[in-house]
């Protein structure tokens, strides 16, 4: 088999045995790198701490991903405004945060003959938002209730009206 020692120099093509009683000399692992080549190749190095090297990489990797959630906001045809607005506030957050939101309209008994209704409060929802956020998925009607899928937007969000912005220091002279 050909052999490459730790420090990534080529041992050359040796036996088995005599590849271990290296890597046991420099108290290290042989690892057999690729079976299929001919003949096969194997390394010698330190096992344990190659594991570990590879798990942190994962992580590291793992870490830069971003995980985008699906939130859902449920809203009825008779939604109050004050109720509105405040589901538009969380919306806006979600948005702000990088989530996707669904939009729920919920029919209940004859609500379901003002289709029309559910499909306004989904409009205005997009038009309150305005540019900010993107439909992704357009209003349908399924069962009893009508959704739509918002996404965020190219433009940043601005804060929710009552949030807070901060000042900046004043220049003292």
């Amino acid at each position: 088999m050909r052999v490459i020692a730790d420090d990534g120099e080529q041992l050359g093509i040796i036996t088995t045995l005599d590849a271990l009683a290296i890597a046991m000399e420099r108290g290290l692992d042989l690892v057999e790198v690729a079976p299929n080549a001919e003949p096969p190749v194997c390394r010698i190095m330190d096992f344990g701490k190659f594991k570990y090297q590879q798990q942190k990489k994962q992580q590291e990797a793992r870490k830069k991903q971003t995980v985008i959630q699906i939130k859902e906001i449920k809203v009825r045809p008779k939604t109050d405004e004050h109720d509105f607005q405040t589901k538009l506030k969380h919306i806006r957050r979600f948005l702000e945060e990088g989530d996707r939101v669904k939009v729920s309209v919920f029919f209940r008994g004859r609500e379901v003959v003002h289709k029309d209704r559910g499909a306004n409060m989904l409009a205005r929802i997009v038009s309150d938002l305005g540019e900010a956020t993107k439909m992704e998925q357009e209003p349908r009607f399924e069962g009893r209730t009508m959704n739509m899928m918002l996404a965020p937007g190219v433009k940043k969000i601005k804060p929710a009206d009552g949030a807070k912005e901060e000042l900046a220091p004043e220049a003292v002279e």
